[in-house]
């Protein structure tokens, strides 16, 4: 009975510690100059360390040929109809994607320097499968600079929709909820 209790508490703490939670971070496709522009994934540990690259394996897919999965050579990116999955350790994590200035190529915007998102916090213990990543707009709709993540699909007409100001997740808002 003894060595049945032990090897049954055994089982469940190597779960616990060897549990990896599948994630997938996907940035629908927009119009095809923006769809061009790479936003690079950046994820920190809950002390603000930069995990990116040690927190789990990652690969990537396109959504347009499901079923076919690729390896990063060196950064983790996302341009658009791209998917991130990432193995993930268990843990907190703070997710959010950027691009440098030099890489906006030929799309005019507001920002003119590096465009970044919101920080999307992420929790394996309680996790959720998908989150998207779309580009920002001004009240006119075009493009202004920015990125967001949210745990929500963004509207889609022929392409992503992007979000203008008035629906970018707000500060106090729960990401993940």
């Amino acid at each position: 009975m003894k060595k049945k209790l032990i090897l049954i508490l055994f089982l469940i703490l190597t779960t616990k510690l060897f549990a990896i939670t599948p994630l997938i971070i996907y940035r629908p496709e927009n119009d095809h100059p923006m769809n061009e522009v790479r936003c690079y994934i950046k994820i920190l540990d809950e002390n603000n360390n930069d995990v990116t690259y040690s927190c789990g394996n990652a690969f990537y897919s396109w959504a347009n040929i499901p079923g076919r999965y690729h390896a990063y050579k060196k950064k983790y990116f996302l341009s658009g109809g791209m998917a991130f999955h990432i193995n993930i350790m268990p843990g907190k994590y703070k997710i959010s994607v950027f691009t440098p200035k030099d890489e906006h190529y030929e799309i005019d915007s507001e920002n003119k320097e590096t465009w970044n998102s919101n920080t999307f916090e992420y929790d394996s213990d309680n996790p959720i499968n998908v989150i998207f990543v779309a580009p920002t707009v001004n009240q006119n709709q075009f493009y202004n600079g920015g990125w967001t993540i949210h745990y929500r699909a963004p509207k889609f007409y022929k392409y992503t929709k992007p979000y203008p100001p008035e629906l970018l997740p707000k500060k106090d808002e729960e990401n993940n909820k």
